[in-house]
């Protein structure tokens, strides 16, 4: 057994989590985290709110609540989200914590006192007209290098080069949209990224063989370019106050205090009881432990070179990413997601329509994970009709209504098996150890591709076999048949589990099975999983386990939600 730290990227707090959010870290970490269990490890699936910086000030100036109660309310708001989605976090919590703060103030000390923090005169944009100086995120212009007109003052989105706001051309507020817009002087500090360099470029060569190709690349194209200073101070009144005399009125800007957020939730967890766990065993001095993060593209400069340099400058012995998972964009019908534009569907109206693991199956059958992937309800109602209710639900439904209508509700008997039964076998057996193996890789589209393909052979099977003829002629050769299948049903549970874990745990309660009666799949042994069930097992037809996404159904959703009307 392997200890397992998994932690997805942090969700803005101010932001409704969409289903590009969903696909780009929350639930790829989820699946992981749940198949990794299921491996038998020991798993520390860590996730939380990013509650920092001028978009929660403003959020809160806007609804006329105190800053900290307007945090709360959108984490209580996300928290319900990821509860319906069945998201299995240990833990999920805010890095506006006491613990958070801690850490943060132990890791600035550590930086200042080993040389890595730097203190600057620097020129800010100052909006007359909003009376505040805009960090840059709230500064957006064209970007001087692409083109790309909705550029942000710390990066452009679109070819990632890292900005100044003064970089960009026609800045702009992105509170109000003012271009009354002055630059004034500000004292910060900075993290010495160059003075790291060459550690952190040694360290990111030890992922090559490791990293999937867009992490890799684009921690290298970051080196390549060379690392500038990087301002970790911003004129905010939200945050933690910098633990430094002389910048007492200044706090720690986000993205300095959000990745150590993932050690300071972990504290929050260990602080809850602490006879039991202790933060350290994970991210100080921790032993026999893999590390994996997931998050979008946009997020992985700041995961593979500014958090792990910040580790680096501190000189102690933390925890440092093993596999870092990043994700191209989703997009809705070709274009982007926009709440105030009603373009697109967000996770606490997706499960309002349908049940969860219908989004769940989508999204990550249809992973963006080398390109960018569009999501479509045309195509996400074709994907639910022909695969989970036309293949899985459907081999569910015939399996048991043709055995409860010739046995009745229990698991017939099963004499020797035919060559084709054997085969079966065989062929299930290949497909489970490659289905295994790719979620340990973590390529999530070849994973699930295989696992419809399981679902396909049993579909297969019992069309080869032809039970309800056979039991003209063979009661007990049908007998046999039928109990392959109920068994086939099963595994199908078990192995579908990570991916949809409430259609997983309907489909074992037709046989009175928790999922705490699931096998280990670390060694998962087929031939003994076919056999699983002993003559007289009770079950229950129940319900359809799957329902159609009607046309009707599928047109109202885009009415809704912003969809093209035009088939795809």
């Amino acid at each position: 057994m392997q200890k397992i730290l998994v932690t997805s990227a942090l969700p803005y707090v101010n932001g409704v989590p969409h289903l590009g959010h969903l696909v780009g870290c929350l639930l790829p970490s989820d699946v992981y985290a749940r198949f990794m269990r299921m491996m038998g490890h020991e798993v520390l699936y860590i996730c939380g709110t990013d509650e920092h910086g001028t978009p929660s000030e403003v959020g809160a100036a806007q609804e006329g609540m105190d800053v900290y109660d307007y945090c709360t309310k959108y984490f209580l708001r996300h928290k319900a989200t990821y509860e319906e989605f069945n998201l299995s976090f240990s833990y999920l919590g805010r890095t506006s914590s006491e613990q958070n703060k801690e850490l943060v103030y132990h890791i600035f000390s550590k930086l200042d006192e080993n040389g890595y923090i730097t203190e600057k005169s620097v020129k800010q944009v100052y909006s007359i007209d909003d009376g505040r100086f805009l960090p840059d995120r709230y500064i957006i212009g064209t970007c001087p290098y692409c083109g790309y007109d909705k550029a942000r003052g710390d990066q452009c989105e679109k070819c990632t080069k890292v900005l100044d706001p003064t970089d960009l051309i026609n800045a702009r507020s992105a509170i109000s949209g003012s271009t009354n817009l002055e630059v004034r002087e500000s004292k910060h500090l900075y993290i010495n990224l160059p003075k790291l360099e060459a550690k952190l470029s040694d360290w990111v060569k030890t992922k090559e063989p490791f990293w999937p190709d867009i992490a890799y690349s684009i921690a290298q194209k970051w080196l390549k370019e060379g690392l500038q200073e990087r301002g970790i101070t911003r004129d905010l009144k939200w945050g933690f106050p910098v633990n430094k005399p002389g910048y007492e009125d200044k706090v720690f800007y986000v993205w300095f205090d959000a990745p150590i957020g993932y050690i300071g939730i972990t504290k929050q967890w260990s602080d809850e009881k602490p006879d039991e766990r202790d933060w350290k065993d994970w991210w100080l001095d921790a032993k026999n432990l893999k590390y994996v993060q997931f998050m979008g593209k946009d997020n992985v400069p700041f995961h593979s070179i500014t958090f792990p340099a910040t580790l680096l400058g501190t000189e102690e012995n933390w925890t440092f990413v093993d596999y870092l998972k990043g994700m191209s964009y989703l997009t809705f019908e070709g274009g982007k997601f926009s709440k105030s534009e009603k373009r697109g569907i967000f996770a606490e109206d997706a499960v309002k329509e349908l049940p969860a693991d219908y989004w769940r199956y989508w999204l990550m059958s249809n992973a963006p994970e080398a390109s960018d992937t569009s999501f479509t309800f045309d195509g996400f109602a074709s994907a639910i009709n022909k695969d989970l209710n036309g293949v899985f639900g459907n081999f569910v439904s015939r399996v048991m209504k043709m055995t409860a209508s010739k046995f009745g509700e229990e698991v017939p008997e099963a004499a020797k098996f035919d060559e084709i039964d054997d085969k079966l076998v065989l062929d299930l057996k290949e497909k489970t150890a490659n289905y295994i193996k790719y979620l340990s890789d973590l390529e999530f589209r070849k994973a699930f591709s295989e696992l419809r393909a399981i679902w396909v052979d049993g579909n297969n099977y019992i069309s080869a076999t032809e039970p309800w003829n056979v039991i003209k002629e063979s009661p007990e050769r049908a007998s046999t048949i039928l109990n392959i299948c109920l068994n086939l049903i099963r595994i199908y549970a078990i192995l579908s589990y990570p991916v949809m874990p409430a259609i997983a745990q309907n489909i074992l309660a037709k046989f009175g099975l928790t999922v705490d009666d699931m096998p280990s799949l670390n060694g998962f042994e087929v031939g003994g999983q076919i056999r699983y069930f002993k003559t007289g097992h009770k079950f229950n037809v129940g319900d359809p386990v799957f329902e159609r996404i009607t046309p009707e159904k599928t047109e109202e959703l885009k009415q809704k939600y912003g969809g093209s009307t035009n088939e795809v």
